[in-house]
């Protein structure tokens, strides 16, 4: 499948490095406000065709298939631009900053018969679908903690008076948006909605929220969510049963997973080793040629929003 990127951050570097694991992935276009910055980035990655001209983008059949990295606030809009022109959409997480935007894009996919996929790479991995054959396994689930805590150099910067985009919240970004959903998302694909929910958070002077925790109550479970910029954590996420535990190296990116007992003794363990954002390009591809989304499916990305919409209420963000 070829690819056309919009977005020349990092996380398309690593997404380009990924994919190029995948069999059938090409990047054959490349879209930036700037043609000095498409030209950089085109040449760095080999990609032929490069765009400043947000129309002649969409218009070209140079690629089917658009991977799309910008700014939160700009997902919806290119998406649904990128989809009206036929074009298949890898978007990366979060999806858009709202429920009902995220409905209007699905609908869209729909109408133009194209596939809509979140990039959430976490319930993507093979490491999370053993996740999902163990969880039978250790008996009634009572407890889970999932956690994404990781200290941003932008941080830094912002401390120093630089605000970067990371902790501009007008373009809808901050702990929860960037870190946040990681933890959200994996909770409700494997549970469901949570009854209710408490969360906290501390904002920064930006408005942006730094880090901050949800409380999330089921009818016989409780699972503590915590996301933070400003701080780091090393510890393992975990999933605790009456019988016994699941532990996760990194919840948003699974690629470890150990299986033990009551009394703490290990029964089972699973590691993979290829990049993470590889099995999110395998399983997008093979979407795109059966026109089914089978793990990161419409259903995961309205309710990760729908708790992303009640924790914004409540800490009362405004993006």
């Amino acid at each position: 499948m070829k690819f056309g990127i919009v977005g020349t951050n990092w996380i398309t570097d690593r997404m380009i490095e990924a994919g190029q694991t995948v069999q059938g992935f090409e990047v054959t276009a490349v879209y930036s406000r700037a043609i000095t910055t498409a030209d950089q980035f085109a040449d760095r990655h080999n990609i032929e065709h490069r765009f400043d001209d947000w129309s002649a983008f969409l218009e070209s059949d140079s690629y089917e298939a658009v991977y799309i990295a910008t700014p939160n606030l700009l997902h919806a809009q290119q998406s649904m631009d990128a989809m009206n022109h036929g074009k298949h959409v890898l978007c990366e997480k979060p999806l858009t900053l709202t429920v009902e935007t995220a409905e209007l894009m699905f609908q869209a996919a729909r109408d133009n018969r194209v596939i809509l996929m979140e990039a959430m790479k976490s319930t993507e991995s093979k490491a999370f679908k053993r996740l999902e054959q163990w969880i039978g396994e250790i008996g009634k689930i009572r407890r889970v903690n999932f956690h994404y805590n990781q200290y941003s150099s932008r941080y830094d910067k912002l401390k120093d008076g630089i605000i970067e985009n990371a902790f501009k919240p007008e373009l809808g970004n901050g702990a929860l948006m960037d870190l946040g959903v990681y933890t959200i998302a994996p909770l409700v694909k494997l549970f469901g909605m949570p009854d209710t929910l408490h969360a906290v958070a501390e904002k920064l002077s930006t408005g942006a929220d730094g880090q901050g925790t949800v409380l999330c109550q089921y009818a016989d479970m409780t699972a503590v969510l915590s996301f933070s910029k400003i701080a780091d954590s090393h510890l393992p996420s975990e999933i605790i049963g009456e019988n016994g535990i699941i532990t996760i190296d990194k919840i948003s990116a699974p690629s470890h997973i150990v299986k033990l007992n009551r009394a703490g003794e290990r029964m089972d363990e699973f590691t993979h080793t290829a990049p993470p954002m590889s099995y999110e390009v395998a399983n997008f591809i093979e979407a795109c040629s059966t026109m089914q989304l089978n793990n990161n499916n419409e259903q995961t990305s309205l309710d990760t929003l729908r708790v992303v919409e009640a924790v914004k209420q409540q800490l009362g963000l405004s993006f």
